[in-house]
């Protein structure tokens, strides 16, 4: 008999703060990166953004790719989950 194979599912969030006059362009370049997406904007240059991925690695990249981009101020981790899914 076979064990069933599992995986993980990560979902983090983040508030980044980015330069104001760069938030239109950096909204749309987080957007772009796999398993990321903006959900809120403020006019003083504060994003909502949650992560997917399969693994932590995987969205500490994203987390990087993010930190490392013009016009980011900072950006601090507000929530991480970890469900492990059956297959």
């Amino acid at each position: 008999m076979s064990t069933p194979a599992t995986s993980e599912f990560h979902i983090t969030s983040l508030v980044v703060h980015a330069a104001a006059a760069q938030l239109q362009q950096l909204s749309h370049s987080i957007n772009q990166l796999a398993g990321t997406e903006v959900h809120a904007a403020t006019a003083d240059g504060k994003l909502v953004v949650t992560i997917e991925g399969e693994s932590q690695k995987q969205l500490l990249d994203q987390v990087e790719a993010i930190n490392g981009m013009a016009g980011v101020l900072s950006s601090s981790l507000i929530y991480h989950q970890v469900d492990q899914a059956s297959h």
